[in-house]
């Protein structure tokens, strides 16, 4: 049932106008023109009702160094704390979806499409309206994931990892195969 990896990320949505964050590691890239993600996640999550409060979300890839908050997010519904300030937040075009200036890349999405599964999960499509990351973490203008150091997550033994070295070029290190 599980296909790895899974990165971690951090969904932010405002409530009533105050953000709130949740960690998951459902998440997956859908479309390029226009790039689009999406979300899947229990209905039961606080996060979830801001999104449908403001139709936007944003998705915040944390580094490795970042694995203790992440985590203190999950084990916390923002009904129970406030998280709105365990993040130095910024906002972009959409005014309505934080993010997290310590994460080292964001995208700010307005969401498209929520499907209801049926069984307590749901799925949120977003279209992203913008992208964000520092200098620091990008090399020839693209994300680096070896300046990121993203978190990666296995499910069937609830851990979280690193990346590890780079093996080939995606569309190239395939011209060497020769069958035997």
């Amino acid at each position: 049932m599980y296909l790895y990896p899974m990165p971690v990320v951090i969904i932010g949505a405002n409530l009533g106008g105050k953000a709130n964050f949740m960690p998951i590691a459902w998440v997956q890239i859908i479309e390029h023109h226009p790039p689009m993600i999406q979300i899947s996640a229990s209905q039961s999550h606080y996060t979830n009702k801001g999104i449908k409060e403001n139709g936007t979300f944003s998705v915040n890839l944390p580094s490795e160094e970042m694995v203790e908050i992440t985590d203190f997010c999950g084990l916390n519904s923002g009904v129970d704390i406030d998280k709105s300030e365990l993040f130095e937040l910024f906002y972009g075009d959409l005014k309505t979806a934080p993010m997290i200036m310590e994460a080292p890349v964001n995208l700010e999405c307005k969401l498209i499409k929520t499907v209801d599964l049926g069984f307590g999960h749901e799925i949120f499509m977003g279209e992203i309206i913008g992208a964000y990351a520092e200098e620091k973490n990008l090399t020839n203008g693209i994300p680096d994931v070896k300046k990121f150091k993203p978190i990666i997550f296995t499910m069937n033994d609830n851990n979280y990892w690193k990346i590890g070295d780079h093996i080939g070029r995606a569309w190239s290190i395939g011209k060497k195969f020769k069958k035997k």
